[in-house]
């Protein structure tokens, strides 16, 4: 997995050092004055433009990962968003470290291979739905785990880091537009409540009251899929209020009890699924909406030499 020091997106990798093996957040680091929006404008246009083609990996598991870029981008949502919640207060976010991004949710399948059959010995479905109804010590249990059987490094997006690689450069509430779409995401696939893209589903053959099997939606700019919809996806951060100053590489950690979710779900509405919406839950909660996917860290000699294949 060589990385290609003439892509202009990628050369910045030769001046950054690996991912420290201590998976817990960096702390907050703020700046004094906001950099200007055209920087912001360039970077994120460099950023899509050197992602047409994409750069993934495949662990020894075969979960597929894509290599995300170091970058900056407006966190939160605009006060004229629809449904916008109090605490998505806009701010600059600086990500200085590039990082490679699950492309779905982990999987039924992938979750046996590493934790066995016991724990989910009644989960109704196909291997290729995202695993529900883990909690976030479950998560970093099967992540504990992960590391050991594979030597490489995961862990838990950041807030900042999943927001970031849901936009993939857009500023709109979803990646494709300003509304939400039943043919784009997997949502309101409830018959008890929220109904709107049952009859849609039924349509397309999925089943109703269930996520999706990952892959089933388009992906977004960067080669993600169901950032939008499917299941919650659990984050490493403590969840708290925004300030409205810039910041560098944030994730909570110091304040409050429960963990972040992002992303929405089968079970509820389409605005639950903006890229700036924010939810949470006790850490201990195992939710029949709720997963998670993985950031995997640069090894040493990629941050040299390599590249995603």
């Amino acid at each position: 997995m060589m990385l290609d020091a003439q892509n202009p997106i990628l050369r910045p990798l030769h001046a950054i050092r690996r991912f420290s093996h201590d998976r817990k957040c960096q702390k907050k680091t703020f700046f004094n004055r906001p950099l200007p929006i055209l920087a912001l404008a360039i970077v994120l246009q460099l950023a899509v433009a050197g992602y047409a083609q994409e750069k993934k990996a495949v662990n020894s598991l075969g979960m597929e990962f894509v290599l995300i870029p170091a970058g900056m981008f407006i966190m939160g949502s605009p006060i004229d968003e629809a449904y916008r919640g109090v605490s998505e207060i806009q701010h600059q976010v600086t990500i200085t470290r590039p990082f490679y991004m699950q492309t779905t949710e982990v999987t039924v399948d992938q979750w046996r291979a590493v934790m066995g059959k016991r724990f989910l010995a009644r989960k109704k479905g196909s291997g290729d739905m995202p695993v529900v109804k883990v909690s976030w010590h479950d998560c970093n249990k099967f992540i504990r785990k992960l590391n050991k059987m594979t030597g490489d490094v995961y862990q838990l997006p950041t807030e900042a880091q999943w927001e970031y690689v849901a936009r993939a450069g857009s500023t709109d509430a979803y990646f494709w537009g300003a509304q939400i779409d039943c043919t784009r995401a997997m949502f309101a696939n409830n018959p008890m409540k929220y109904d709107g893209c049952v009859s849609t589903n039924t349509a397309l053959g999925l089943k109703l009251g269930r996520p999706a099997p990952v892959k089933r939606y388009p992906p977004n700019a960067w080669g993600l899929y169901d950032m939008h919809g499917n299941a919650w996806e659990w984050c490493e951060d403590r969840f708290d209020q925004y300030d409205a100053v810039s910041v560098v590489d944030p994730c909570e950690t110091e304040s409050g009890q429960d963990r972040v979710r992002r992303g929405g779900s089968w079970f509820g509405s389409g605005y639950s699924c903006r890229s700036a919406n924010r939810a949470y839950g006790h850490p201990m909660s195992r939710l029949q909406n709720t997963g998670f996917r993985l950031v995997m860290a640069l090894s040493a000699g990629q941050n040299d030499t390599s590249q995603p294949q």
